[in-house]
């Protein structure tokens, strides 16, 4: 009789038969429960034999099987015939028989496969339950195909074979003893006693896979790192790095997922000789050893009131200590601090900001410390005119060793409103109040003296009042819609309110498509752009499905004599500025292509230019980056330069992909009068390909450094990067971040 279903309780109308049975009837909570095509229950012999489609579920397991005798008298469970047991959390044993004890935690199999929660498989001749427990004899394990695409039999391109293997499921590993690692069924590697986790949950003590690469600084490396899993909610991860031509690198990476958030601290330490110029600008060692070290660390914390902070950490005592072992090649390190909080119409937050300089002849001394720097905004419920109200507020202790010194308080209140007339025009008119106090000292010995204050306290005030008018156009055009924007606005504010005013963060000033209808032109609040101006722009979208196209254009012309505030350069020192726009095509997930650019105003010269690729798909895509500046500004911060950069994967075959990235300075004498370069001149490259199958994953990189400097010394490295699924997977290379979620994710650690 198909379909039918019978579940049997261990207290009942059996009960008294059941109770016999033994230590398994004192505990109401066992079920068993049967599905078959036909179910027998022989009374005498106190049998319930099930045939055809049997199921049988107790607690969390699951035993299917063509054929099931259950003995309850003798508490035992033979099956028979396409047998699989499963657990809760996705393990399967699978055999052509098997003899169990009522509970299936104990008992005998033969001809059995273990396919593993992770898509490992476990497969010997015979096995044994015991506890829950599966233990193997002469057993093979390996996640890899057994089968071609043909479905004909093929040689695993891996597996490791055990003379015993115990499966734990409570514990979650797999144990070998007297195994061997094989590799297209030859022996490669012997290991008389290790273990792995069954399941994509990693977080368990033991090696990680290591890696290994060659420098011409360090020589040949090897990285072996070991996983320690302190809790479920916290790791450490000791990785010891060794070079043939340098002492060892000790790298301590520690994660901890607080009730309040993640924090992630990592410290990088040798003991060796350090580098420096020598009088021709050569590298050459200095003869004394000393500790050199890099720490690095964030985090982000939620506290009471709804208040969070967060930080990040880069500090180092050798500058010439991350780029020489290929840590990172930034050379600014930055180390801040924030704690914000932010609730509807309303934001408060405090910073600290330590910037360490590793340019080789920076000076510690001239570079400033920000601490605190405070930003207060609030948009109270009040309409006055109809219009909407925002108080800001803003203040900023920046101090040298050796410089100048600058205290700031900024306070702001600014009044919007936005109407539409009938002719769907938009107007939205704006005022501005603004007072700011400085105090400053030591500007004598500003960076320069353009950025240099007057020593004492000073202040200005900052009125402001603009008109803005945008006038969007809808149609119809091709299978898209287009929309058509003309925008005009008018900006009027109190002129020459910078003298004697220190420049701390207005200093990159350039007119572009973002900041070209800004209130104030220049970054940060040390300088004000003040008069009356004009600006005045066109923008076009045209949008279909999966496809995007806009651009934008505009210019501004200024209606009062200029100041002599802006450099010569920046589009900004005349009465009529430059031409700037952007042109962006969106193509669905494919990718997009955006071109910025800034046109001479007299002869339409091209003075900036960005241009942004992304192409492509998971496994095939490109990017492209290239930039080059021609605005002959006479300021350090703001020199001209020529740059492009990109970077690839490309899909060969089902499992091989080719990846490549590089920079190219294209700097020339007609950008920088003061360069050597020939116009192309490599800064460093990298080359690798991937294979990677549903077992395996091998990766060669070819890194090349083309320029030569104490932080990224010249010529070739490679590295090697092997991982054998489920016998250990790393963290991504070089990876700083924390995570939101756990932190001990993704961690595959083999013992």
């Amino acid at each position: 009789m198909r379909g039918l279903l019978l579940s049997l309780l261990l207290f009942g109308t059996c009960a008294p038969q059941v109770a016999a049975a033994g230590p398994a009837a004192d505990d109401a909570s066992d079920l068993v429960a049967f599905a078959a095509d036909e179910l027998v229950y022989d009374e005498p012999a106190d049998l319930v034999i099930a045939t055809g489609n049997v199921v049988l579920r107790r607690r969390a397991q699951v035993l299917t099987a063509d054929r099931i005798v259950w003995d309850r008298r003798a508490g035992t469970v033979a099956a028979e015939g396409h047998v699989r047991i499963g657990d809760d959390r996705g393990n399967v044993l699978v055999a052509d028989r098997m003899a169990l004890s009522e509970d299936l935690a104990d008992g005998a199999v033969e001809n059995l496969l273990v396919v593993l929660e992770d898509g490992g498989r476990l497969a010997a001749r015979r096995g044994d339950r015991r506890d829950g427990a599966t233990e193997l004899e002469r057993a093979i394990y390996s996640p890899c195909a057994v089968v071609d695409e043909a479905g004909c039999p093929q040689t695993p391109l891996w597996a490791v074979k055990a003379v015993r293997v115990r499966h734990d499921p409570a514990r979650r590993r797999v144990h070998y003893r007297q195994a061997r690692l094989e590799a297209w069924g030859v022996p490669i590697l012997g290991l008389p006693r290790f273990s792995h986790p069954d399941s994509a949950l990693r977080n368990q003590s033991g090696l990680l896979s290591p890696d290994l690469g060659t420098n011409p600084e360090l020589g040949l490396e090897i990285a072996v790192p070991w996983y320690w899993s302190i809790a479920p909610n916290r790791d450490l991860t000791a990785t010891a790095r060794i070079f043939s031509a340098e002492n060892p690198l000790l790298e301590l990476e520690y994660r901890h997922l607080l009730t309040s958030g993640p924090l992630r601290v990592n410290v990088r330490g040798t003991w060796s000789e350090g580098r420096a110029f020598d009088e021709d600008l050569n590298v050459v060692r200095t003869g004394r050893e000393a500790g050199r070290w890099l720490l690095e660390g964030n985090g982000r914390f939620a506290h009471r009131g709804g208040w969070r902070s967060t930080f990040s950490a880069r500090l180092t005592n050798d500058p010439n200590f991350p780029g020489r072992y290929q840590i990172s090649y930034d050379t600014r390190l930055r180390t801040t601090y924030a704690l914000e909080r932010q609730d509807p119409g309303f934001y408060a937050g405090a910073r600290g900001w330590y910037v360490q300089d590793l340019a080789p002849g920076a000076r510690a001394d001239r570079v400033p410390v920000a601490m605190p720097l405070l930003d207060l905004a609030w948009v109270p419920r009040i309409a006055p005119l109809g219009g909407r109200v925002r108080i800001d507020a803003n203040a900023l202790s920046l101090f040298r060793t050796d410089g100048q010194d600058a205290n700031r308080l900024v306070a702001s209140a600014r009044w919007d409103r936005r109407l539409y007339t009938r002719g769907g025009q938009q107007v939205t008119l704006t005022g501005l109040l603004r007072t700011d106090i400085y105090g400053v000292s030591d500007s004598a010995y500003a960076d320069a003296p353009v950025y240099a204050g007057r020593d004492g306290l000073r202040g200005r005030f900052v009125p402001l009042g603009a008109v803005d008018v945008a006038w969007p156009l809808a149609g119809p055009l091709g299978r898209g819609t287009q929309i058509l924007t003309p925008r005009l606005q008018l900006v009027a504010s109190s002129a020459g309110r910078n003298r004697g005013l220190p420049n701390e963060d207005s200093r990159s000033i350039d007119l572009d498509d973002i900041n070209l209808f800004a209130f104030n032109r220049f970054p940060g609040f040390d300088r004000w752009e003040g008069g009356v101006r004009l600006a005045y722009g066109l923008a076009w979208a045209w949008t279909r499905p999966r496809l995007a196209l806009s651009a934008d254009i505009g210019q501004s012309l200024r209606l009062t004599d200029p100041e002599v505030l802006f450099p010569v350069g920046t589009g900004l020192s005349e009465t009529l500025s430059d031409i700037v726009g952007r042109v962006t095509l969106r193509t669905g997930r494919l990718g997009s292509i955006t071109q910025r650019f800034r046109l001479d105003k007299d002869d339409l010269t091209v003075r900036r230019s960005e241009l942004d690729v992304t192409l492509g798909t998971d496994r095939t895509f490109a990017s492209v980056g290239y930039f080059r500046f021609n605005r002959d500004i006479d300021l350090e911060d703001l020199v001209d330069q020529e740059e492009i950069r990109f970077g690839g994967q490309f899909a060969l075959f089902r499992y091989w992909s080719v990846f490549a990235s590089a920079i190219i300075d294209l700097t020339s004498t007609g950008e920088d009068p003061f360069t050597t370069n020939d116009g192309f001149q490599p800064v460093r490259h990298r080359v690798g390909f991937i294979y990677a199958d549903e077992c395996f994953d091998f990766r060669f990189t070819w890194r090349r450094n083309y320029i030569g400097n104490i932080n990224a010394p010249l010529g070739n490295s490679f590295s090697f990067s092997l991982r054998l699924k489920n016998l250990g997977v790393n963290p991504a290379p070089g990876s700083a971040r924390v995570q939101a979620g756990n932190p001990m994710a993704d961690r595959g650690v083999a013992r």
